[in-house]
């Protein structure tokens, strides 16, 4: 049986070094590099320097999970803004 996780050589500030992750983490991390306009190896440059502790795979899934959590949290927080409004804008009629 084929491993889900995928090894990639990625260059961080000069130095090559091989990061080993789940291909949806690979997605997300380049969605948000897109998002943010910068190149992949910035971002996991920028999450490298960033890191407490342990090593860069679980630093990168750490940061993508954080990362979809907080937008999850914005869009919920937009809905329950919006309910409330119609809730308000109801009890105004």
């Amino acid at each position: 049986m084929k491993s889900p996780v995928i090894k990639r050589s990625i260059v961080i500030a000069g130095h090559k070094t091989s990061v080993s992750l789940e291909d949806a983490f690979w997605k997300g991390m380049k969605e948000i590099a897109v998002g943010r306009d910068i190149a992949l190896s910035d971002l996991v440059a920028l999450i490298d320097t960033g890191r407490r502790h342990g090593n860069l795979s679980s630093a990168i899934r750490l940061f993508v999970l954080d990362h979809y959590r907080t937008q999850a949290g914005e869009g919920r927080a937009a809905r329950d803004a919006a309910a409330r409004a119609r809730s308000a804008a109801l009890r105004a009629d």
